[in-house]
C-alpha cells in the first residue's frame, strides 16, 4: 500500500517550506492540480499542520526517544502530518492516519518509517494531548499549545500582557475568513450581484468590505462582481489615507496591487487623477499587471522603480506600503510565524527607514505621505514614524477626516487581530508643510 496522492502532495509542500518557499505558492503548485475530491482535504492537512506545528511537536516529543530536531526532515514532517490527522481530522480513521504516515516515509527511509509507526501508535494509545494550565506557565502554554515561536510570545507578552497575548495567539490559530473589496461599485450593489449568483455574502460595515460565507466560492464571486480579495485591515489603509482629489499618487511598494486598485477605485471618497504603481521586482510587476488588467478603465500606470531610489519627480501623495515582518497576518499566512526571526524585525526596520527617507523626497509641497505595514511590532510602526519626524520637521502628523473603530487620535491607524477581528495593520498620515 502506498501513501495517497493527497498526503504525498502535503509532504511535498512541507519540503518546499523547508527550502524557503512560501506556503501559498507551494500549495498552488502541489495541491491545486489535485482532483476536486482531494484538493480541499490536502489543503486542510498541510495548512493545519503548519498552523499547529508547535502543539504537534510538543505532543510528539513526549514519545520520541530522539530529540525532534535530530530527526530526518521527512520523518519529522511525516510525524506532524500523522499527528494532525489523529487529533484534528476526525473523519480520518486512526489506523489510516498511522499507516499512511508510515507509507509516506518508508520509500526513502525504512528505519524512519518504523520510528513514525512507534511514535504515532504511542500517541494513539495516549489519546489527544490535554491543554495544560495557562496560569502556571503562560509563556510555555503560548509556545507549545498556542503554537507560536517563544521569542515572539515573550515579545508580545511584554507589550500586551499574558492574557491579551493569549487572545492574539488564539485568533491567529483560527481560520481566516475571506473578504472582498468592491472596485468601482458600492458594497450594496456588489452584495446584490453576489446574491443573484447564489453566493451568500454580507457587508462588514468596515472599510467597504464584504465577507463571503463560503470561501471556496471566491472564483465565482469575482466573476459575479467587480472586486478584489482584500482583508478589511488592508482596505482600511486606503480609506485612512484619503489622498487629495485630483492629484497624482505614487504607490512605491505596489505589487501585487491590492492597495493600488483600492486607491484608484474608491466609490465614496475623492479619487486621485492618477495612481503610479511602482515596484522593483519585474516578477512582482507581472503579477501586478495581471491583477490590474481586470480593471483597465482605472487611472493606473506601472513603473519599475526601487522604493529606496524612486525615479519620480514630486507628486501630490505617496503611499509606502512597506516590506515588513507581517506579524499581523499570521492567521492568514500560517507559515509566517515560523519564517520570521528576531533579526528580521531590526533588518526590516532599517529598510523601512530607507524607504521612508526616499519617499519624503518625492512628496511635493502640501502633499501627503502615508506609511503602512501589516506588522504589530513597534520597531516597524510607531518607532519608524517617531524617528522620521525627528529628522523631518517639514512633515507633521495629520489626522484622517475619515473615522473608524481603530483610528487613533494622533493620526495613526492601528488594527489588532484579537481586538478588531481582522488582520493586523498600521498606518500613519503625514502632511508636508
Amino acid at each position: 500500500m502506498s501513501a495517497t496522492a493527497a498526503r504525498r502532495a502535503a509532504l511535498r509542500v512541507l519540503r518546499a517550506l523547508r527550502g524557503g518557499e512560501l506556503l501559498d505558492r507551494a500549495i498552488r503548485r502541489e495541491i491545486d492540480p489535485l482532483p476536486d475530491r482531494d484538493r480541499g482535504w490536502s489543503r486542510e492537512l498541510v495548512v493545519g499542520t503548519v498552523r499547529l506545528r508547535g502543539r504537534l511537536d510538543a505532543a510528539l516529543a513526549r514519545f520520541s526517544k530522539l530529540p525532534l530536531d535530530s530527526l530526518d526532515d521527512d520523518v519529522l514532517d511525516g510525524l506532524r502530518l500523522g499527528a494532525y490527522q489523529l487529533f484534528e481530522m476526525h473523519g480520518v480513521p486512526p489506523y489510516a492516519a498511522v499507516s499512511q504516515s508510515v507509507e509516506l516515509v518508508k520509500p526513502g527511509n525504512p528505519g524512519g518509517a518504523r520510528l513514525v509507526n512507534a511514535v504515532l501508535q504511542a500517541l494513539l494509545r495516549s489519546g489527544p494531548p490535554e491543554c495544560p494550565p495557562f496560569e502556571t506557565d503562560p509563556a510555555t502554554w503560548l509556545t507549545d499549545w498556542g503554537s507560536h515561536p517563544r521569542w515572539l510570545v515573550e515579545r508580545w507578552m511584554e507589550r500586551f500582557g499574558a492574557a491579551e497575548t493569549r487572545r492574539l495567539v488564539e485568533t491567529n490559530n483560527s481560520r481566516a475568513p475571506l473578504y472582498l473589496r468592491p472596485i468601482g461599485t458600492t458594497v450594496q450593489v456588489a452584495v446584490d450581484r453576489l446574491a443573484a449568483a447564489g453566493i451568500v455574502a454580507e457587508a462588514t460595515g468596515f472599510a467597504d468590505t464584504i465577507r463571503l460565507a463560503d470561501a471556496s466560492q471566491v472564483g465565482c464571486a469575482l466573476d459575479a462582481t467587480a472586486a478584489i480579495v482584500q482583508d478589511p485591515a488592508a482596505a482600511a489603509v486606503a480609506e485612512f489615507a484619503d489622498f487629495d482629489a485630483g492629484g497624482i499618487v505614487a504607490d512605491l511598494c505596489a505589487a501585487p496591487g491590492g492597495k493600488t486598485l483600492n486607491l484608484a477605485g474608491g466609490t465614496d471618497r475623492a479619487s486621485p487623477r492618477l495612481v503610479v504603481a511602482a515596484d522593483a521586482s519585474i516578477g512582482r510587476l507581472r503579477r501586478l499587471r495581471k491583477n490590474l488588467d481586470r480593471f483597465p478603465a482605472l487611472p493606473i500606470g506601472i513603473v519599475a522603480a526601487d522604493a529606496r531610489r524612486p525615479a519620480l519627480r514630486p507628486v501630490d501623495g505617496v503611499l509606502v506600503d512597506a516590506p515588513c515582518t507581517g506579524t499581523g497576518t499570521f492567521r492568514r499566512h500560517v507559515d509566517g510565524k515560523w519564517r520570521v526571526t528576531p533579526d528580521d524585525v531590526m533588518a526590516l526596520a532599517a529598510l523601512q527607514s530607507q524607504i521612508l527617507e526616499a519617499a519624503a523626497g518625492i512628496v511635493g509641497p502640501g502633499g501627503l505621505l502615508v506609511y503602512a505595514t501589516c506588522s504589530l511590532e513597534r520597531e516597524e510602526n510607531e518607532e519608524r514614524i517617531e524617528s522620521f519626524l525627528e529628522l523631518h520637521y517639514e512633515f507633521a502628523m495629520e489626522p484622517s477626516a475619515r473615522t473608524g473603530p481603530a483610528w487613533l487620535e494622533n493620526g495613526m491607524l492601528r488594527i489588532l487581530p484579537h481586538v478588531h477581528g481582522f488582520d493586523g495593520s498600521f498606518a500613519a498620515r503625514m502632511r508636508r508643510r
